[in-house]
């Protein structure tokens, strides 16, 4: 009953994936700490349980949990978000292979696209995923995966999955999305066709920057090869780590719904300060995919970028002046955290690179937490003033 399709995300959030109740049994499932468990004489190890294997009961409870809140055949938990984009493209392609990814992509994954996958002798092609016709031009008779981002990271731009899913089918190819900055709260990227949808877990899943975890759902099918490459490289979560998700998997829709409406109202409010050059949210009647993006978000999400006037001064004096929006890498939680991603996020791309892709100096990235909309308003025009004393 717990898995039911019908049921609201917010009731999936706290019961999906639970037992059903019995009379004793803890409301908050425990911590599992073993390592391995008891097996009868002549198991098949295909029943095994073992936490390496990604079966121990917190394991398995996150992987049913987020299976139903994808709305997915299956799921699966891994030590991080690299990881799980990592092995389900390694899970669909071999040396000779080709896989076609937009050129929007958080930085690592960049990095392991061009510089990992080549050395494994898979060859990548990039396109402009706001060109529809790129993706047909760039695939060959070898292409095994699509890979796609939305939102991206950091520049927000929203491109339809629905164009590389269909393609996907055509060729009998596996869509890979990273949903991360979307979360199944304001986009449930099965229902559009995705065969697998990836998320970093540390960002809004988790939603309390306290742990690292990966997540890829799709048909068994699909998540039964990842698992398999799990067990032979090793990024199996820690049963701890998984009980800290399911909790914060419980408050899953409220703090999404909360950091939806106060990005948008700062989004807005950023569009009028002169400070400001540009502001990113797909939110904006300005943004050039808001139209989409109001078709096929439930919600525009908690992050936002701009830029400020001034450059690389003027987003340091931002950064240096802010007093209750931290600055640090990572996103999702319910602190509100400020990052410039020359510094980080793609720090290993030259200037021209950055600005090819809509990242210019002067460019910061803003993950909304749950604060006062009004102190944050005030903490942020405090960094807009040491902002526009640089020039």
């Amino acid at each position: 009953m717990s898995d039911r399709a019908d049921l609201d995300l917010s009731t999936l959030g706290v019961h999906g994936g639970a037992p059903e109740p019995e009379p004793g049994a803890p409301v908050v499932p425990p911590v599992v700490q073993s390592a391995t468990f008891f097996g009868g004489t002549g198991e098949p190890s295909s029943r095994l349980l073992y936490s390496r294997y990604g079966n121990n009961p917190n394991q398995a409870l996150i992987a049913r949990k987020i299976a139903a809140l994808e709305g997915t055949e299956s799921s699966l938990l891994l030590s991080s978000g690299m990881a799980a984009i990592a092995l389900t493209i390694l899970s669909v392609t071999d040396a000779g292979d080709h896989l076609v990814a937009s050129k929007f992509l958080y930085g690592t994954t960049k990095t392991l696209l061009s510089e990992e996958l080549p050395r494994r002798g898979v060859d990548v092609s990039f396109v402009d995923p706001s060109d529809p016709g790129a993706w047909r031009d760039a695939v060959t008779p070898r292409t095994r995966a699509l890979l796609l981002e939305v939102p991206t990271n950091p520049t927000l731009r929203f491109f339809d999955p629905r164009v590389p899913a269909a393609l996907a089918e055509e060729l009998g190819a596996l869509l890979i999305v990273d949903g991360t900055f979307a979360s199944p709260v304001n986009v449930r990227f099965a229902e559009l066709g995705v065969g697998a949808v990836v998320h970093s877990a540390t960002k809004f899943l988790g939603g309390h920057s306290d742990l690292i975890a990966g997540v890829v759902s799709g048909s068994e099918s699909v998540v039964s090869k990842v698992q398999a490459l799990m067990k032979l490289y090793g990024p199996a979560p820690d049963p701890h780590m998984a009980w800290l998700l399911d909790r914060g998997l419980r408050t899953l829709t409220l703090r999404v719904s909360r950091q939806n409406e106060t990005a948008l109202a700062l989004a807005r409010w950023f569009e009028q300060r002169d400070e400001v050059e540009v502001v990113h949210y797909p939110g904006l009647e300005a943004h050039p995919d808001h139209a989409l993006a109001t078709e096929l978000m439930q919600g525009f999400g908690g992050m936002l970028s701009m830029v400020v006037r001034g450059g690389a001064p003027a987003a340091d004096a931002f950064s240096e002046a802010l007093r209750l929006a931290l600055v640090a890498p990572s996103l999702g939680g319910v602190e509100t955290l400020v990052s410039q991603p020359r510094h980080t996020s793609h720090i290993h791309q030259s200037p021209e690179e950055r600005l090819d892709l809509g990242i210019p100096d002067g460019f910061l990235r803003l993950s909304i937490g749950v604060e006062g909309l009004q102190d944050l308003k005030d903490d942020f025009s405090a960094g807009l003033q040491a902002a526009s004393g640089t020039h």
